[in-house]
């Protein structure tokens, strides 16, 4: 991979952690200080909530780092994967914040209890609100430009501050109405953290095991094949092995038994040579002859 393209990666997912971090630390204390002189234990459990932000994207840096890191000769592919590895963590952390939610949505419906809020309190929310959700969005395109499923999952920890807010807001304006109201949606923004902690973990395990490779990139593959070797080449059993963003491809073709071995290595190393170029991903080309007529193997 080009290395000036993983720099600039590394660096854009590196720089949304921290920008992470700044906010989270930032509207915690806003929201702790709100939280404790209007006596609002919702408030307070609010940035308690949003100051666990910042251990998942603490959590986060450190395996872009490790990921980051060059390979070795005992790794000799690299620590790409360790981004799958700190994806699935912090699908655990909200797996936890889930959790919660579902616990206190519980114990205060049984016990009939009421959010107390004040006008700090609201203009905090509020805030707090658009602050989480446009970096949810911002880290959720850092997500698409680096293909980084940790980045992804960081994403959706903001986006589940946000909601927890909402949950809050809701409570302010509802409760006279409906008093359980800021409890149903507590439980209900629980159920969608699980089921986004599930997603998270599914999409790294499956990274982590070896995916399929999808029809429509297999298609590919093979029409750039056949458009530098419209005839006698035979392509068949690709596998594509993911590490991060460093990608391996192998894959054998069927030449013809009477070629030279030189000939056949010309043709191996064009192909590898010209994938490798337009996809940017190792290549490795395993060579067979075509099997002859009576060749029952």
């Amino acid at each position: 991979m080009d290395q000036n393209f993983q720099q600039k990666r590394y660096k854009l997912a590196q720089g949304a952690a921290f920008l992470s971090i700044t906010i989270n630390v930032l509207l915690f204390v806003i929201k702790f200080i709100v939280g404790k002189q209007s006596y609002s234990v919702a408030l307070v459990s609010d940035a308690w909530h949003t100051l666990s932000d910042s251990l998942s994207s603490i959590v986060l840096m450190v395996g872009l780092f490790f990921s980051n890191r060059p390979p070795t000769k005992k790794y000799p592919f690299g620590f790409g994967r360790l981004e799958n590895i700190v994806g699935i963590f912090i699908a655990f952390i909200l797996s936890i914040v889930a959790y919660d939610f579902l616990r206190t949505s519980y114990e205060r419906m049984i016990h009939h209890e009421q959010a107390n809020f004040g006008l700090s309190a609201i203009i905090v929310t509020i805030f707090s609100i658009v602050a989480k959700e446009a970096m949810a969005q911002y880290t959720f395109y850092v997500a698409r430009k680096t293909d980084n499923e940790a980045v992804r999952a960081d994403a959706w920890h903001h986006r589940s501050d946000a909601l927890s807010s909402v949950v809050v807001l809701a409570g302010i304006f509802l409760q006279s109405y409906v008093w359980w109201i800021d409890n149903v949606l507590g439980a209900m923004i629980a159920i969608i953290l699980f089921y986004v902690s599930y997603d998270i973990t599914a999409r790294s395990i499956q990274k982590l095991l070896g995916e399929e490779i999808p029809e429509q990139v297999l298609e590919k593959l093979k029409q750039t094949i056949a458009d530098v070797y419209p005839e006698n080449v035979y392509p068949h059993h690709f596998h594509l092995h993911t590490y991060g963003k460093h990608k391996e491809l192998t894959f054998h073709i069927r030449l013809q038994g009477h070629i030279s071995l030189d000939e056949a290595h010309a043709v191996a190393n064009h192909l590898e040579n010209k994938l490798k170029q337009q996809y940017d991903m190792e290549v490795t080309v395993h060579v067979d002859p075509i099997p002859k007529i009576n060749d029952v193997s």
